[in-house]
């Protein structure tokens, strides 16, 4: 069985291709073996089975390990992705538009403040209902006599 491996991750690319068991890669092309070396097709390997054994076993380790990170990778964007949709721009601009005493001014002050700052997104989202203005105040260096 021939298998060609190709991947980029980390920015690098990886690509082999893994001989047969009559060691050559089952095209009729050179294989390149994982030292990096090229066989010829029909070149009869210089030493035993056991050598072959341990390419395969090394081989599959290094797929097995691609296909973990790869794993790892998505799951990453996933949790990335829902905590983005959790702290949205849309949920702050809601939340906003609910919040009693917010004049214009301080309303587009705080969508900038969204726009630039995710951090900020997950504070006012995450305080309560009666926090929130009192917080974009403080942000803004505005009393909350000022405001009304």
């Amino acid at each position: 069985m021939c298998v060609y491996l190709s991947s980029v991750h980390f920015g690098v690319a990886v690509a082999m291709t893994y001989a047969d068991e009559d060691g050559s890669s089952g095209s009729g092309d050179d294989a390149i073996m994982l030292d990096g070396r090229k066989r010829h097709a029909g070149v009869p390997s210089g030493t035993g089975g056991s050598r072959k054994r341990g390419r395969k076993a090394a081989g599959s380790a290094i797929v097995d390990a691609m296909l973990e990170i790869a794993a790892a990778s998505k799951m990453r964007a996933s949790a990335i992705m829902k905590s983005e949709d959790r702290f949205s721009i849309s949920k702050c601009i809601k939340l906003l538009d609910e919040t009693q005493g917010v004049d214009d001014r301080i309303y587009f002050l705080a969508l900038d403040l969204f726009e630039d700052h995710p951090n900020a997104r997950e504070v006012f989202i995450s305080l309560k209902d009666e926090r929130r203005l009192p917080w974009l105040l403080g942000k803004f260096g505005v009393s909350s006599a000022q405001s009304v």
